[in-house]
């Protein structure tokens, strides 16, 4: 029958290779939302976060210490969170994640 209809071939192998890919994406990834511009300035402007120097003043103070490569204000789990990418002065790179909301970290060193 897959020989008569070569189109309806492609299509499930289509359908199955999407069906792969979808389910090789963390959940982690499909439940977070990285804001932007607009909606950063408005949740920092709503007190919904505090201002990305503010967390990073946070950080400093807990002893983590790097220069910021990356930062990205984000929803997870129905929170505010900042994901944070750090390069520290021995070269290593490290991730931590910020409550947007409070400046507690949540994850990472």
């Amino acid at each position: 029958m897959l020989r008569r209809f070569p189109h309806l071939t492609v299509l499930i192998f289509g359908l199955l290779t999407a069906a792969v890919f979808a389910s090789a994406v963390p959940a982690e990834a499909q439940t977070r939302a990285c804001l932007g511009r607009e909606e950063q300035r408005a949740a920092v402007a709503s007190n919904k976060a505090i201002p990305l120097a503010e967390a990073l003043r946070l950080l400093r103070a807990r002893g983590i210490r790097g220069e910021t490569v990356r930062a990205s204000l984000c929803r997870r789990d129905g929170k505010l969170v900042y994901v944070l990418t750090l390069l520290a002065r021995n070269g290593k790179v490290s991730r931590v994640t910020v409550d947007a909301g409070s400046g507690e970290t949540i994850a990472g060193r």
